[in-house]
């Protein structure tokens, strides 16, 4: 699929109309859905009168933005309102919101057209996309694998073409994550950046909503779109927002890159260590100065993670107790019976798990042991980037320490799926913008990404970094065999 800019040439020029590409998208979900199971719901018609809309644009000699007709696919986590919103659960599996999240109101507002809702993990809780209570997404590069999870529907959609690009949601590493494992770019922008009204909340301190695409300049266009204030997100950040375009350039000359010593040692897959090598030698040659840099508390990342996420997670799901809105337990004797059978029901096991969890962790006589020590080992974690932003623009290290898993693997053994975002969870805990691209294929023919981390708003450095090392390469311009 051509990308936002050449798509947009061909519609300003009728080369081809807004509702042939939309209709075009909507043929190849038909053809690909069966395999690829990345939807869980599609917006056919919605779609096709957003199309024409543009095309009456376009017809009247009116300019159109960027984005205008152009196919994306949305997390089912943004609220979208008369379009059902079910976040992968059961327990929301008819809930229609009657109000638009900030992201898709500005989407609609460029014009983007909205071709359905992708599939994700429960509530965003997980990282293969196995805990949908729905459907399992394959990944495009190899039908058995797992695309990597939680936005696992809208990387592999992008990955295989269905839309050109979608929009994911970030809380330990489930855009970047994800993106490595289908070959995308994948951004999660810095915490405050993108609001998240409208975003259905799993940890409110970690969750980013940003973008995928098949190109880094095409995941600057979307965020471009989706980023700025937003006065009903209370963490939305007051920041003017530049035309992230301007710093896509080819080389690197005074740029210093630092790579993250602690992410290169034991447990790192050996063809994604020897490409994410190649990777930095490349960005060497194209200008950068590269120096190691220690992160001590790196490492702590993830033990932090699974007790700050959870302890957020157990007061934010508090709400689905059957009584405003979802789904509701038949026939109770009593209302405590159908508070505890309509989430018995309701929630999946990974949903469950760390609900407890976190409700242990908040619990009298273990807040101070576990869930404060957590917020405490997390200002280290930012301390370390800190100190590291002192010397460098950007940070370089794997995205994943391994490409994709095959579906199954990994499901009975929590603790090995959750290293999967060994990598990608210290960005999230220190709220820095990070973004995966490809970097390499293992001797499977399955995509390595490499990840790059900027300092708080500084995604004008990571995606300039990021769009050099792309030009220089061609593992984005490789496509999976469907």
């Amino acid at each position: 699929m051509a990308s936002i800019r050449e798509l947009h040439q061909q519609l300003i020029t009728k080369a081809q109309s807004a509702t042939e590409l939309t209709q075009a998208a909507l043929d190849r979900i038909d053809t690909l859905e069966p395999h690829l199971k990345s939807f869980l719901s599609v917006t056919a018609d919605h779609a096709l009168a957003q199309a024409k809309q543009i095309d009456q644009k376009i017809a009247a000699g009116e300019e159109i933005g960027l984005l205008a007709g152009i196919p994306v696919g949305i997390k089912d986590n943004l609220s979208t309102k008369g379009i059902p919103t079910t976040c992968g659960s059961k327990i929301l599996e008819n809930f229609v919101p009657p109000y638009e999240s900030t992201v898709t109101q500005k989407l609609q507002a460029a014009g983007a057209i909205m071709v359905g809702k992708t599939n994700l993990d429960e509530f965003a809780m997980g990282s293969s996309t196995e805990n949908s209570a729905y459907q399992l997404t394959a990944n495009p590069w190899d039908l058995e694998r797992v695309p990597g999870g939680s936005s696992g529907g809208s990387a592999a959609a992008v990955a295989a073409e269905e839309c050109v690009v979608a929009l994911g949601s970030d809380t330990g590493g489930s855009i970047r994550q994800p993106a490595s494992f289908c070959g995308v770019v994948g951004m999660k922008p810095t915490y405050g950046l993108v609001s998240r009204y409208g975003l259905v909340a799993y940890a409110s301190s970690l969750d980013q909503i940003g973008p995928f695409g098949r190109t880094v300049e095409d995941a600057a266009i979307l965020l471009g779109e989706i980023a700025g204030y937003d006065p009903r997100d209370s963490t939305s950040l007051k920041v003017e927002i530049p035309d992230y375009r301007q710093f896509l350039k080819p080389d690197l000359k005074g740029k210093t890159v630092g790579v993250i010593t602690e992410t290169l040692g034991e447990g790192l897959d050996e063809s994604v260590a020897q490409a994410v090598q190649a990777a930095i030698a490349q960005l060497q040659d194209l200008g950068a100065a590269v120096q190691e840099i220690s992160c001590p508390r790196f490492r702590y990342g993830l033990p932090t993670y699974y007790i700050i996420a959870p302890s957020e997670a157990s007061a934010n799901l508090a709400r689905y107790d059957g009584v405003r809105y979802g789904y509701r337990a038949k026939n109770p004797e009593d209302l405590l019976q159908m508070y505890c059978e309509t989430r018995s029901q309701g929630f999946g096991a990974e949903v469950k798990r760390r609900i407890m969890i976190g409700t242990y962790a908040l619990s009298a006589g273990y807040y101070d042991a576990y869930y404060l020590k957590a917020q405490k080992v997390r200002t280290l974690i930012k301390q370390d980037f800190e100190r590291a932003f002192e010397s460098v623009d950007v940070l370089v290290c794997p995205t994943c320490p391994t490409t994709a898993f095959k579906a199954g693997e990994k499901t009975a053994d929590p603790l090995s799926m959750y290293l999967s975002d060994l990598m990608t969870i210290p960005v999230n805990l220190a709220g820095l913008p990070g973004l995966s691209l490809p970097c390499g294929f293992d001797p499977q023919g399955l995509p390595i990404g490499l990840q790059l981390i900027g300092d708080v708003l500084r995604e004008d450095n990571v995606l300039h970094v990021a769009y050099a090392y792309e030009q220089s390469t061609d593992w984005h311009q490789r496509s999976p065999q469907l």
